[in-house]
């Protein structure tokens, strides 16, 4: 393949702060306006934080039992993403990371207030062309205490999986300078679409639940 039909991932920003100074504060700055933290952060209190940052966007991951008290505090200064995800090994989080995606894309100053950093983890992935263990890497250098559980680890390891998949037939296409498509009815081809494939992985992630 040429070098020019290669397709190309954007580097790796550095953050503005310092590691010693981002393991002092609860914010902490994954990418260069992207912030992760506890819902804490996201507090009343903590507003004139979030504004010195310039947060737009909020992304707050709760889980059911919590819908009471963790809500969005500042619904017309804030655009939030509240999202429901039981912090369970058998919850599945790879149907969420499409919606967190488009989220921080729409923006440069969001704050993701979660449980676990899976969500972030995948963002850097698909972003940045990184496999699993480069993005945990990154997300833990800049937030130590961060621990997914087993089962989100095992999710975020099957993505790494589906995002190569889709970057094959991304650089196929380019090679061949036009959409690739299988055809049906042509020799090995397959009739199932990508968004079927999708649905399909979904479904194997649920009947593991189930099993």
């Amino acid at each position: 393949m040429d070098e020019d039909n290669k397709l190309q991932f954007p580097s790796l920003p550095d953050t503005k702060e310092d590691l010693l100074v981002r393991s002092c504060i609860s914010q902490h700055e994954i990418l260069p306006g992207l912030f992760l933290g506890p819902y804490s952060s996201a507090m009343k209190s903590k507003l004139p934080i979030l504004e010195r940052h310039g947060i737009t966007h909020i992304v707050c991951v709760r889980q059911d039992i919590e819908a009471n008290f963790i809500k969005p505090n500042f619904p017309h200064m804030f655009r939030y993403l509240v999202l429901d995800i039981a912090d369970n090994p058998v919850e599945n989080i790879i149907r969420f990371f499409p919606m967190v995606s488009k989220e921080v894309g729409l923006t440069k100053f969001t704050f993701i207030c979660s449980f676990s950093a899976a969500l972030v983890i995948a963002y850097l992935m698909e972003t940045f062309g990184m496999k699993y263990r480069e993005a945990f890497s990154h997300v833990q250098e800049r937030r130590f205490c961060i621990n997914p559980n087993v089962g989100f680890v095992h999710q975020l390891q099957e993505y790494e999986a589906i995002y190569l998949a889709k970057l094959t037939i991304k650089r196929m296409s380019v090679q061949l300078d036009r959409p690739f498509s299988l055809q049906a009815g042509m020799p090995g081809s397959r009739k199932r679409s990508l968004e079927e494939d999708e649905d399909f992985g979904g479904m194997q992630v649920t009947a593991a639940q189930n099993g």
